[in-house]
């Protein structure tokens, strides 16, 4: 979902006024886990298929991510308290709460609110096609291994074992380093204590192992 808000965020970008634009994960998580994914385990293809198929996703003040799914039973997820905070349901997708329920407040779901849409997705594969949709149109989605980011602290990435695919981060752009190796620069989703500011990059151009793309 990062990857397509950037998307809609560069073709907007002609418009001097538009809004910014994050997407719902949460929604997500709540509406698509059959499609997209849960807690324990989704894809990019089946995110963008959710939101193809299913009409929407809303931007993200319509509900506060939590990192919850309706299996979930870590942390707050398995609370009562909480019990079907994370069904699909209107009340789930976007809404809003008047005050302290010991006043008299009360949530009520939305029917209309800002949201996006994909008109079509699909998959690209090789060096020059990635570099050419993402200066197109904007990053892309792709899978890697994440098991040896745990440990990156900077600099380009050339581990080659063999891999698994078992995260999804964007591909945002590329370049070269004074000593001519080539690579991708990636946006994680782990915070900006991680890595270069949030951000790895890793050789282009040569087939690493753990870090194989399947951008979408």
């Amino acid at each position: 979902m990062s990857a397509l808000a950037d998307r809609i965020k560069i073709a907007n970008g002609k418009h001097s006024h538009s809004p910014d634009v994050n997407l719902n994960i949460q929604f997500i998580l709540n509406c698509g886990a059959t499609v997209a994914g849960s807690c324990h385990g989704g894809s990019h293809s089946g995110s963008y298929q959710f939101v193809h198929d299913y009409g929407f996703v809303p931007f993200d003040t319509c509900l506060a991510y939590e990192a919850c799914s309706a299996e979930s039973t870590e942390g707050s997820c398995g609370v009562k308290a909480v019990k079907g905070s994370y069904t699909c349901e209107a009340i789930n997708t976007c809404r809003t709460c008047s005050t302290f329920s010991a006043l008299g407040g009360f949530c009520s779901a939305l029917d209309t609110f800002p949201n996006a849409t994909i008109a079509e997705y699909g998959v690209i594969a090789g060096e020059h096609a990635i570099m050419a949709e993402i200066y197109a149109r904007g990053p892309v989605a792709a899978g890697v291994d994440a098991d040896p980011l745990h440990d990156y602290k900077g600099g380009i990435f050339t581990d080659n074992p063999a891999y698994e695919i078992n995260h999804i981060v964007s591909i945002v752009g590329w370049g070269t380093s004074p000593h001519g190796v080539k690579y991708w620069v990636i946006r994680n989703s782990w915070g900006e204590y991680w890595g270069e500011m949030g951000y790895f990059r890793v050789i282009r151009g040569v087939k690493a192992g753990r870090c194989t793309f399947t951008p979408h």
